[in-house]
């Protein structure tokens, strides 16, 4: 009888050995598989809505600020049109730890959000032309009551760093360049577009 225990008992420890590795992997996948991932869950989420199926942006939070991590996507062919910088709120650097950030979606919080977003009205602001922001999700749907806005500020590169970028108050903030990039995309857009926000 103890052998036999013994047996179930070690098919039980591999088996927790192998699904820890497994979730393990899916927390580190690169962001080139995260990506294929968030298009597809995107995907899903878009059939039951009236928002832009066709094309969508994406923001990984777990890629560095001094590299490309907003991502103009083709939800048809799954490809990148265009990637950028994009800066986090200062308030996200307070529980960094090994490169990962604090997410918040409480006001005056200065962090930036996870979830997704719907880019709303085009208004001009203290930083130019930007977008409003409605979260959909429980993570960020204070973005309107926080003022998380698309906008464009002068210190965002347009070009990978070797040192973190500039910091925003919680909103996506990118380059002049890549704003005017933006607008194209969504001007011409009969229908909202999407802002998908990861870690």
């Amino acid at each position: 009888m103890k052998p036999f225990l013994f047996f179930i008992f070690s098919l039980l420890l591999i088996s927790c050995e192998v699904k820890s590795q497994e979730n393990q992997s899916v927390q580190h996948a690169n962001p080139e598989t995260k990506i294929t991932q968030k298009i597809a869950d995107l995907k899903t989420f878009l059939k039951e809505s009236s928002y832009n199926s066709d094309k969508a942006f994406l923001i990984d939070f777990s890629v560095s600020s001094s590299k490309f991590r907003f991502f103009v996507v083709d939800l048809n062919s799954g490809k990148i049109i265009q990637k950028a910088l994009v800066a986090h709120g200062d308030g996200s650097e307070d529980g960094k730890v090994k490169g990962n950030l604090k997410f918040s979606n409480i006001d005056g919080s200065h962090c930036s959000s996870l979830g997704k977003y719907v880019v709303e009205e085009k208004y001009k602001g203290k930083f130019g032309m930007s977008y409003r922001l409605t979260g959909l999700d429980e993570t960020n749907n204070n973005a309107r009551a926080r003022a998380i806005v698309l906008h464009r500020l002068s210190c965002v590169p347009d070009v990978e760093q070797k040192e973190d970028i500039c910091l925003s108050f919680g909103c996506p903030m990118v380059s002049d360049n890549f704003f005017k990039i933006l607008e194209q995309h969504i001007d011409k857009s009969n229908k909202k577009i999407i802002i998908y926000a990861y870690n």
